[in-house]
């Protein structure tokens, strides 16, 4: 009997190691706390992704993925076709934290904190990639809000952010808290819109070709104050108010000089400090009508409020000009523990419709899908 309990025990230490090394991996347990309008589910389109953070599509169908930190970025096929991955691949750099990943004429865009690298013709040969090549080293190199977000525009011309070095300041180099628009071909590095205090995620109109981006408020004004925002860039050149203006009429107590009326205001108000990161215009055709040109939006969560919000992902859209915020899914946070086993970080509308939606806690990719 007792040689018996000794293995039991032993096997029961065994189980325990290895939750506790899978701890990071969500399940179907955890998928199944995940609240959805009636109608869509959720499954697991990757795993085993460390930091897992933007998202970019790929002309063969290849989703590749940027992390917080490390000298890779990854590329995942979905070979037959069932919204499961089955081949991931590394693409490795001189990286410290490749986060931003954005795909043009058969090339891979990867911002690094200072740089912007490209992978040329990386499809066609994912397992054995070429060394990446240095678009431009003329990005801030800050730390502070120095995780890039990367896009490419519809004039084929890249789109970085880059965030203010602080929680509030006013800098002297002027691509602090801007977002920044660079020709992939020279290299060249201009300013494109101002005053954003650190947007992680945009995206252009499918019809009237305008920017739109998210901001993440500043801290330490309230567990209510300020919003984060959602913007719209008609022009460039505009100036969106950090550091002396939030969420559009909120004037900031320590910079003063300049006025909320001089700004450009959001065209939605965010929860406070709900982190909005990634957001995506949905395009596709698997979800209803209604959702057509709704922007999804990536919440990645509260780190000093004392009630924690936002571990979910959100809808913007515009009734009579009125905009509309919505939960779309949540359930990575636990409002009973005031714990999260997950957060998201990007959205991505694939080309059958379904949104891609990565996590950089839990280290995976879900693949939500309406009516299957």
């Amino acid at each position: 009997m007792t040689r018996v309990r000794a293995v039991l025990l032993a096997g029961l230490l065994v189980v325990l190691a290895a939750a506790w090394w899978w701890r990071g991996v969500p399940g179907r347990a955890d998928l199944d706390t995940i609240h959805l309008p009636r109608g869509f589910s959720i499954g697991l389109f990757a795993d085993s992704l460390p930091a897992a953070r933007s998202l970019a599509l790929g002309g063969r169908g290849t989703v590749f993925v940027g992390v917080r930190e490390g000298a890779a970025v990854f590329a995942l096929r979905d070979v037959d076709g069932d919204g499961v991955a089955d081949s991931s691949y590394r693409l490795e750099g001189a990286f410290r934290a490749p986060n931003g990943v954005a795909f043009y004429d058969g090339a891979l865009y990867v911002a690094d904190i200072s740089r912007i690298w490209r992978f040329d013709a990386v499809e066609g040969r994912l397992a054995s990639p070429p060394p990446p090549v240095l678009v431009t080293a003329a990005l801030p190199e800050d730390l502070w809000h120095g995780l890039r977000y990367l896009a490419i525009g519809p004039d084929g011309l890249l789109y970085a952010g880059s965030g203010a070095p602080c929680n509030v300041c006013l800098r002297d180099d002027e691509h602090a808290a801007t977002i920044l628009q660079i020709d992939p071909a020279s290299g060249a590095v201009t300013v494109y819109a101002r005053g954003v205090r650190n947007s992680v995620g945009f995206d252009w109109h499918p019809r009237t070709g305008e920017l739109w981006f998210t901001d993440n408020g500043r801290d330490r004004l309230g567990e209510n104050t300020p919003p984060d925002e959602l913007n719209r860039a008609t022009e460039p050149g505009r100036h969106y108010g950090f550091p002396y203006c939030h969420g559009g009429d909120i004037p900031d107590p320590d910079f003063t000089a300049r006025t909320c009326g001089e700004f450009t205001p959001p065209v939605a108000r965010l929860g406070p400090h709900v982190a909005a990161l990634g957001m995506r215009f949905y395009n596709g055709a698997m979800f209803p009508a209604r959702y057509r040109e709704r922007i999804f939006i990536a919440e990645h969560g509260s780190w000093n409020r004392v009630v924690p919000i936002g571990y979910r992902v959100t809808m913007v859209w515009f009734e009579g000009g009125t905009p509309r915020y919505e939960v779309f899914a949540d359930g990575w946070l636990s409002p009973v523990r005031r714990s999260a086993w997950g957060r998201p970080v990007d959205v991505l509308v694939m080309p059958d419709g379904a949104l891609l939606v990565s996590d950089d806690q839990a280290g995976a990719v879900y693949r939500i899908v309406y009516g299957g």
